[in-house]
Order: C-alpha cells, then sequence, then structure tokens
C-alpha cells in the first residue's frame, strides 16, 4: 500500500496513468508524510461529504484507520452518532461558504465505542477555478488544547503582567527573552537588553551568575532559589542589587531526545529585605560585643587596661587598628575651647605586625606629631565622630596617604571619635581599615561612638585613680 493511502488520499496514480509532474518524493509521498506528521489531527471532505484525507494523529485519539475511514460518507454511526451527526456535518460542510477558518466543539466518537471532546478547525478547500470542492478539518482533544491555551497565556502574562523578573537566557548567555519587570530591573529596555552578554548589563556577580546558569543548562534546576549579589550598570550609575533566583533548564519538546534551548530565569529583588537581615544581625552582634566587653573590663583593677579591653572587643568584625590619644594634660573643657593648639599623647595602640591585644603605651607622654588639619584634631575640636578615606587611589598613593598621618601604611579608612566625660574631653578613639574592607558608614560611627564612651569612662576613671 503506498503511502498516499496511508495517509488517507485519494489521489493514487493507476497502474495505466502516466506519472504527473512533481509525484515522488515531492508529490503524494510528500503530501503523505506532511499529513502524518502533523501534531494536529487531519481529516477533509470533497463536496459531498465523502472522506479523502485522515492522518495519523486522527487515528491516535480516534482509533480508526485512514483504511477505515476514508472514502465514507459522513460521520454518521462511527465517528459520531447518528443523532447528533447531521448538526455535525452540518457545521463542518458549511466552512464550504463561509470566509476564513470557523471553530466548533463537539463530541466524536472513538473506535472501541467512547467518546471525545474535541475542537475543530475548518476551512473551504478551493478548486483551480477558486470554487469551493470541498472541506479540510483540524482538530484536537479539548483538554489538550486548553493545556496549550493556558502555557500560552501563562507565557504571556509572564512576559507582560509579573511583578518578578523574567529572563530567558540562550545557550550562549545571552539574553533571548526579558519581561517588562526584568527590563527594568536591568536599567535597560525590553528590546535593547536582546543578544548582549550579561558583562555588559553587570559590573559585578556576573561570573557567580553565569556559574549558575551554566550548571543550569549542564546538570538541570537546582532544589531551590539562590540569593545572587550583583552591581547593575544603569544609566544613572551601578546599584548593588540582591535578586532572589530560580532556574529552569529549558529543552524541544520536538526533539527526540532533550535539546537545551536555554535557561528560563526568573527573580525578585530582596536588597532592602536581605539590607535589613544584615543590619539587624550585625546591631546584635555589636550588641554582644558591647555586653562581653563591659563584663570583662569589669575584672580588670587598671582602668587603662579595661580601656583596651573596649577597644579590642570592639576591633571583631569592625576594623583593621586602632589608636587611643589623650589630651595632653588630662582634658580639656568647652571653655578652653579656641585656646592654645591642642596635642594627643598615646595612650594605646593595637600591634602593627602580627594580630594581638592592645598595648598600652610608655609613660613617657610625648605628643603624637599629628599635622594642622589631622582627623584626630579635628574630632577633638568638634567634639563629634568624622571620617576619613584616601578613596579610589593607587596603592603606594594610598601608602603616603596613612603614613603622613601617623597611621599602620596599609589604612585606607579611618574613623575617629571623641572621648568624653563628665562635660570634657579625653581625647580620641581612631579606628582604621584596610583596603580589603569598605569605607566607614553612618551606622559605624554610632557604633564607635557607643564604644568611645566606654572607653572614656574607663580613661576618665584612671585619671581620678592616678593609675596612669
Amino acid at each position: 500500500m503506498s503511502a498516499s493511502r496511508r495517509s488517507g488520499t485519494t489521489d493514487e496514480l493507476g497502474p495505466d496513468e502516466p506519472e504527473r509532474e512533481g509525484s515522488g518524493p515531492g508529490g503524494p509521498d510528500l503530501l503523505a508524510a506532511l499529513l502524518d506528521g502533523m501534531d494536529a489531527a487531519l481529516c477533509a471532505f470533497d463536496a459531498d461529504g465523502v472522506v479523502t484525507h485522515w492522518n495519523r494523529e486522527a487515528e491516535r485519539i480516534l482509533g480508526w484507520s485512514a483504511e477505515e475511514a476514508v472514502g465514507r460518507r459522513g460521520l454518521a454511526g462511527w465517528a459520531v452518532r447518528s443523532a447528533d451527526a447531521e448538526e455535525v456535518e452540518g457545521r463542518l460542510l458549511a466552512a464550504m461558504h463561509a470566509p476564513g477558518r470557523q471553530v466548533h466543539e463537539f463530541a466524536l466518537l472513538t473506535k472501541d465505542g467512547g467518546r471525545v471532546l474535541v475542537r475543530t478547525q475548518s476551512a473551504v478547500v478551493r478548486g483551480p477555478d477558486g470554487k469551493p470542492t470541498g472541506v479540510y478539518c483540524a482538530f484536537s482533544e479539548v483538554h489538550t488544547q486548553i493545556d496549550l491555551e493556558r502555557s500560552i497565556a501563562l507565557s504571556e502574562a509572564l512576559f507582560e503582567d509579573a511583578g518578578w523578573g523574567v529572563v530567558l537566557v540562550d545557550a550562549d548567555l545571552r539574553p533571548a527573552v526579558v519581561n517588562t519587570h526584568a527590563a527594568r530591573a536591568l536599567g535597560t529596555g525590553r528590546t535593547s537588553v536582546l543578544g548582549r552578554p550579561l558583562g555588559e548589563l553587570l559590573s559585578q556577580g556576573v561570573e557567580e551568575l553565569e556559574s549558575a546558569l551554566q550548571h543550569v543548562l549542564a546538570e538541570g534546576a537546582p532544589p531551590a532559589p539562590a540569593e545572587v549579589w550583583v552591581t547593575v550598570r544603569t544609566p544613572e550609575g551601578e546599584r548593588r542589587r540582591c535578586w532572589r533566583s530560580g532556574f529552569l533548564r529549558l529543552a524541544s519538546p520536538l526533539a527526540e531526545e532533550p535539546v537545551p534551548l536555554g535557561v528560563g530565569w526568573l527573580f525578585q529583588d530582596v536588597t532592602e529585605a536581605k539590607q535589613g537581615e544584615q543590619e539587624a544581625s550585625l546591631l546584635r552582634f555589636r550588641a554582644q560585643q558591647l555586653h562581653r566587653a563591659s563584663r570583662a573590663a569589669a575584672e580588670c583593677e587598671d582602668p587603662a587596661e579595661a580601656a583596651t579591653v573596649h577597644l579590642d572587643f570592639a576591633l571583631a568584625g569592625f576594623a583593621d587598628h586602632a589608636l587611643i590619644d589623650r589630651v595632653a594634660g588630662g582634658a580639656l573643657a568647652d571653655a578652653e575651647a579656641g585656646g592654645p593648639p591642642v596635642r594627643l599623647v598615646r595612650v594605646a595602640a593595637t600591634p602593627s605586625g602580627a594580630p594581638g591585644p592592645s598595648k598600652l603605651a610608655g609613660r613617657a607622654g610625648l605628643p603624637v606629631r599629628y599635622a594642622e588639619g589631622h582627623p584626630a584634631l579635628q574630632c577633638v575640636e568638634r567634639a563629634g565622630a568624622l571620617r576619613a578615606s584616601a578613596g579610589a587611589v593607587p596603592a603606594e598613593e594610598a601608602r603616603e596617604w596613612a603614613l603622613a598621618r601617623q597611621w599602620p601604611p596599609d589604612a585606607v579608612h579611618a574613623l575617629c571619635a571623641v572621648l568624653r566625660s563628665r562635660g570634657r574631653t579625653l581625647g580620641v578613639v581612631t579606628f582604621l581599615r584596610g583596603a580589603g574592607r569598605s569605607a566607614f558608614e553612618r551606622s559605624d560611627a554610632m557604633y564607635a561612638e557607643d564604644v568611645a564612651v566606654r572607653i572614656a569612662a574607663a580613661l576618665d576613671l584612671a585619671g581620678l585613680s592616678g593609675a596612669r
């Protein structure tokens, strides 16, 4: 039996009929292959309602083979209940005299006697003279069609109305489709981002993100969302964001073996929540450090040693170095402001080499050689916290900046907090960070002031007791 007969075509060549142009691979065999390869079921009727074509998908859905279907007049008694046949056939054949495609839903019978609700699309078939010669009808099970429509509707909703970012990344790790929310998060338009490397959109975090995408392409989706910190390049400048991301590997449903089409990346901006969590955790840790420092300092017989205890506990996770300088002569009353230049004497400092506890300076009481305008001197004059930073400069310039201020050579950021007790300025405590840390912020200044209050109380007690 020829392939065209297997597909339900009725234009087979007779034994004595000459082969028409276009037969062979481009004629009935090609038509049969096309019909059998369709995902939708297809049947066709001539002008008299006789079935002329019936493909494999129609056979799969209803169980009737092409040999059993082709040549039958109408659908009554085999594919449609006799009571419903007139209405069904009338609606199908009406497509010969109607413009465009006609969509209907009705129940068809399977070969084993079951019923299947199908959705049909029918349209007229015209001959060479343009006159109607029949109708073709493509149909599929309603639940399959609804599933498809739901998938399409979900896809459209994700890319239009979703309240989180959705990006389809191709196998080359370049955005292929983005929704409005994702484009806004990336600081671009929906079309301008397509096909661009992620490195052009992100200045930091791109390596981690690309590694996650490659893992999904190779191994599949991870079991849980991942939080990725990135820095986004925008026309307004760089923005540090945290995106809670989920990843799905996309594979073609048309391939016999899964062929990765890319990765579906869904993300939600959780920057504010993460920053809130980090700040809360930091506050808890610092409160614990202050509590532990107070407990340890209470056991020190020497008040000056208690001051270094507070300094050491404050350093943990906060700074790399710390210095305590006291006003020469003991204290500076507010009424003395505007008098002679203030001189500061080193009281204690963290070791400049290997890490260890802070050390008290000697009893010589020689002033520290701070130049005019030094941050520590400004802090005493203002009686408030002060921040200073070398900025984004080469390492050699940063080293010179630190040495000029009598600080360890690796210091890049500084925070000075005034030591106040009983309405007098006793000195200043300076916290220093290296290049591996960020600059001090306002919240850091508040913590430094809390530490300074405790250090000042200890130094004031040391002065009253004559311990130093």
